[in-house]
């Protein structure tokens, strides 16, 4: 299918990402599209998020257009879908509820939980349960026509169990943490499956033209150091290279989000990762010390700070860049910008817009 697709012109985050010496660091937001776009509404007009991502006309166009908007400014789009297409995939319900958040009518309960074998005895067809989101991808690459690579991602499996089990959003994580304690082997079964899945969902991403991968543990801070999560974000990036080989398809650079995992951040740059992507609470200049080069750094403007003024942002994104400088170990550009978790509620575009031409102008200095 990649034959059919259009050559990219700037590979700037590609060759970042793969530690190359670049002039200056590539930019992209985690949650690009979204609603503080007015043409995000008019795209979107009455359909319901899971729709959105459903149809690969309105994903691919979602998709596109902070790429159009930010023309020059960003050097990557990144697909509007979500994360808990794993667990429809695998047979879960889960409704969008707006000003709420995602939301399972039936989470897992216990192992004992009729759902909880079906799910584990159940032969996901990865291809054919998400087949809208390679089509979305295939469409997407070709409407870029190579203007920026285009990343896919997926949730890691700690974070999807936590939703699944939880329901929906959680402040102290009992459902989540009752599985992993009482019911370690169960827990350890689901995770072990979830994982399985996103190998073969982030492959079939790569085969319809994702250039660029990302798995999101949003929810890793809820872990203690003795991980429930480590062992599965590994076992996603040792799987991946082998599955595309097999394909025929030769491996993309990767990055790994643990948000609030800073405990972990000497495993993860060990992880099988290219890039490792740090949250606000990081301080930069110690974790590309700790990184000693071994991988390229990704971070990590608080998206707060667009809600300062353009005062505020200047500051913010001179500072940030002035402590990755002091962190680098070698000539090498070790570095990616970008803003964890994404654009939040009440941001304004053109705020947003100024973030970007403000790193342009720092890092150009």
């Amino acid at each position: 299918m990649q034959t059919e697709l259009p050559p990219l012109k700037n590979d700037l985050l590609l060759r970042a990402a793969r530690g190359e010496k670049v002039l200056r660091p590539p930019i992209w937001i985690m949650r690009q599209a979204g609603r503080y776009l007015p043409e995000y509404h008019q795209a979107k007009e009455n359909l319901s998020f899971f729709e959105c991502c459903r149809s690969p006309e309105v994903s691919s166009t979602l998709t596109i257009q902070p790429v159009d908007r930010y023309e020059g400014l960003i050097d990557a789009a990144i697909m509007f879908l979500d994360i808990l297409v794993i667990p429809q995939a695998m047979g879960m319900q889960i409704e969008m509820i707006d000003k709420k958040g995602p939301h399972f009518p039936e989470p897992l309960q216990s192992p004992d939980d009729p759902q909880y074998a079906r799910i584990m005895l159940k032969e996901v067809d990865v291809a054919e349960e998400l087949d809208y989101v390679y089509k979305a991808i295939f469409l997407t690459r070709q409407k870029l026509q190579g203007r920026v690579p285009l990343i896919g991602f997926c949730g890691a499996p700690w974070t999807l169990l936590c939703h699944m089990v939880e329901g929906g959003s959680s402040k102290m994580f009992v459902q989540s943490k009752t599985w992993i304690y009482k019911h370690p082997k169960d827990a350890h079964a689901l995770l072990q499956n979830i994982a399985n899945i996103c190998v073969e969902h982030l492959a079939l991403q790569v085969a319809s033209g994702a250039q660029f991968l990302q798995v999101f543990d949003s929810l890793a801070g809820e872990l203690s150091p003795s991980s429930f999560s480590l062992p599965y974000l590994r076992h996603i990036s040792a799987s991946l290279p082998a599955k595309l080989k097999g394909m025929g398809l030769q491996s993309v650079p990767m990055t790994v989000f643990a948000k609030g995992a800073r405990y972990a951040f000497e495993d993860l740059c060990v992880s099988g990762y290219d890039v490792v992507s740090l949250d606000w609470l990081h301080d930069p200049a110690q974790a590309m010390a700790v990184a000693k080069g071994r991988v390229t750094i990704q971070g990590n403007a608080d998206p707060g700070i667009l809600y300062g003024g353009r005062v505020a942002i200047k500051e913010a994104i001179r500072s940030m860049v002035k402590e990755f400088q002091q962190g680098k170990q070698d000539g090498s550009s070790k570095m990616l910008t970008s803003m964890p978790p994404g654009i939040i509620p009440h941001v304004k575009s053109e705020d947003l817009a100024f973030f970007f031409e403000e790193i342009h102008r720092v890092t150009a200095l």
